[in-house]
């Protein structure tokens, strides 16, 4: 093929390949990406990457695990053990790292997240949860609780068309268009951190039962 070389000769490893693949999904989008867009990117034969890396599923993980390697990343300088420290600065890196890739971002809610680095952190959360004397029911709840509230959250503000702040009609819903104003922060970090606050409350709250 003209113009492209195999893996070795062009300098390839897993490392090339899967910072590759994340740069191209956060340029084009998930819909325009494949084993050959990423070949071509890189500039060598399709069966270049499957010598670093079995399958398309195996690269979405590792592409998947890369972003959250920068979650830990972003997390990795805080000492403090307490529960909620560790949720609240999980969830400040977990935003941040969905601002920088909102189009690789679906990737994570999709798909089941069993890499080392996604479990380390719910093990890092567990165990200060454990440590405070919290109930082990509400530490096998919490992480889904938590997640289902950033992968939701941040779904409707991120991406190519993220969600705007709901306007309401006030003879059809005078309740809600009341609230409207409230609002007016939509898809702030402030917003994020009173839901973020109303999530850990509610895990509290269930704990202290």
């Amino acid at each position: 093929m003209t113009g492209r070389t195999r893996g070795i000769a062009a300098g390839l490893d897993r490392e090339r390949v899967v910072a590759t693949a994340v740069a191209l999904v956060d340029r084009d989008g998930p819909e325009r990406f494949g084993v050959r867009r990423l070949a071509q990117e890189l500039g060598v034969d399709p069966m270049s990457i499957y010598h670093h890396i079995k399958g398309k599923a195996a690269l979405l993980d590792a592409m998947s695990e890369a972003v959250l390697t920068e979650v830990a990343a972003a997390t990795a300088g805080d000492a403090s053990r307490r529960w909620e420290d560790v949720a609240r600065r999980t969830a400040h890196a977990y935003r941040e790292m969905a601002y920088r890739h909102p189009r690789l971002f679906p990737l994570l809610v999709t798909r089941a997240q069993t890499s080392p680095v996604a479990l380390s952190a719910l093990e890092e959360l567990a165990t200060a949860m454990r440590a405070a004397g919290l109930p082990d029911q509400v530490v096998s709840d919490a992480p889904m609780v938590l997640f289902s509230f950033l992968n939701g959250h941040l779904l409707a503000r991120t991406g190519d068309r993220p969600a705007a702040a709901p306007a309401f009609d006030a003879t059809a819903y005078p309740a809600m268009a009341a609230l409207a104003p409230l609002m007016a922060d939509f898809g702030s970090l402030t917003e994020f951190d009173r839901m973020l606050d109303t999530v850990l409350a509610g895990i509290e709250a269930r704990a202290a039962r």
